[in-house]
């Protein structure tokens, strides 16, 4: 069960530790599961940006990088939107090799009750595409992602 004000989640994905780490921290794979846009400097105090979808903004800061293993960065979103304003919240991802394949952990903490839902319903979307893409899958088109001017 999760403690109050945190998501945790764990998922098998069908793809070693290396790669699964660098849809995390290389913005072109990162975009392939989640945002249209990032920016990412996978190093204690570098950024996290992403542009998650129209009008939604996190902003963070990586406070630790173990390559292939463990990343934490801290979360919110530019317009504070659901209480929970940039480097509010915090991101820890563990990877750990499982039968050929990647145990990840995730967990986000530090989040207002009221963030919870969203934030959970958030999450199970889009680490539910990371398994996809990091298998070797084509996602799609994130439906979450609203078309400017009706295109």
């Amino acid at each position: 069960m999760d403690e109050s004000g945190s998501i945790n989640y764990e998922l098998t994905i069908e793809a070693d530790q290396a790669s699964v780490f660098a849809f995390f921290t290389d913005p072109k794979r990162l975009v392939r599961w989640i945002g249209a846009s990032a920016t990412v400097e996978p190093h204690p105090g570098g950024l996290m940006l992403i542009d998650v979808q129209d009008g939604y903004v996190s902003r963070g800061e990586f406070t630790e990088v173990v390559p292939v293993s463990r990343l934490a960065y801290t979360w919110g979103w530019e317009e504070n939107r659901e209480n929970v304003p940039p480097g509010s919240s915090l991101i820890e991802i563990d990877l750990a090799p499982k039968n050929g394949w990647t145990l990840l952990r995730f967990k986000h903490s530090g989040l207002p009750p009221e963030a919870v839902p969203g934030h959970r319903d958030g999450w199970k979307h889009y680490l539910g595409r990371l398994a996809l893409v990091a298998s070797g899958h084509d996602p799609g088109p994130d439906p979450r992602r609203k078309i400017k001017n009706g295109n």
